[in-house]
């Protein structure tokens, strides 16, 4: 056990540079957006290059992405991305504790395309285990659930290249001016609802809607 905590450990520290990257991004003004595809994006409904693109930028260990989860995304799933009427991409944007928040992402990758919003969903919908067990016995229980074996969960969370390429994600959304969670484009114009979760089924619509019509 002590050998797998202290491989946690060496991962969280390799995360603290995705901290860093995330702190100077905080700094950044407002602006940017989705245009054009991303490596590491993950999709769902309509194919790449449909006339609609909305993109996520999203946290497991944010409280209000998990509040859109939960609140917003099952009827704006079954409005647009059910239907193939947009395509809905979900970029990762590690949030404190970030190296829970990365690990999480990595999880998700490694349990599989298939898999995948599985287990990001799965992290947003149970992020007080996080406080009130630990954030490892959060992500293992997580990982097993999804049908990994607690030594496929230590190689995931401590692989180097798998955490390198999260750190490219993260410098792209701050490229594009992404200051924080939940971020939401349509066509690369960001849509922002009052009250702090993202933004609302309403705004989404009004702005897709109008894309669509086009």
């Amino acid at each position: 056990m002590a050998d797998t905590e202290s491989r946690f450990v060496r991962m969280s520290r390799r995360a603290a540079i995705t901290g860093a990257a995330l702190a100077t991004m905080a700094l950044a003004a407002c602006g940017g957006g989705s245009k054009g595809a991303a490596e590491g994006d993950m999709g769902l409904g309509a194919p790449a290059g449909a006339k609609v693109t909305v993109v996520e930028y999203a946290s497991v260990t944010c409280p209000h992405c998990a509040q859109w989860q939960k609140n917003t995304w099952p009827a704006f799933k079954a409005k647009y991305v059910d239907t193939n009427k947009v395509r809905y991409v979900f970029r990762e944007l590690p949030t404190p504790p970030v190296d829970a928040a990365t690990a999480g992402f990595l999880i998700a990758r490694c349990a599989g395309p298939d898999k995948y919003f599985d287990v990001v969903h799965q992290l947003m919908a149970t992020q007080q285990e996080m406080l009130t067990s630990s954030p490892r016995e959060w992500l293992l229980r997580t990982a097993q659930a999804a049908g990994m074996s607690e030594q496929q969960f230590n190689d995931c969370v401590t692989d180097k290249d798998a955490v390198a390429a999260m750190e490219k994600r993260v410098q792209a959304a701050r490229t594009q001016g992404v200051t924080g969670t939940p971020a939401f484009y349509v066509n690369d114009t960001q849509v922002i609802s009052p009250g702090g979760e993202g933004a609302s089924l309403t705004d989404l619509s009004t702005a897709i809607d109008a894309a669509l019509a086009k």
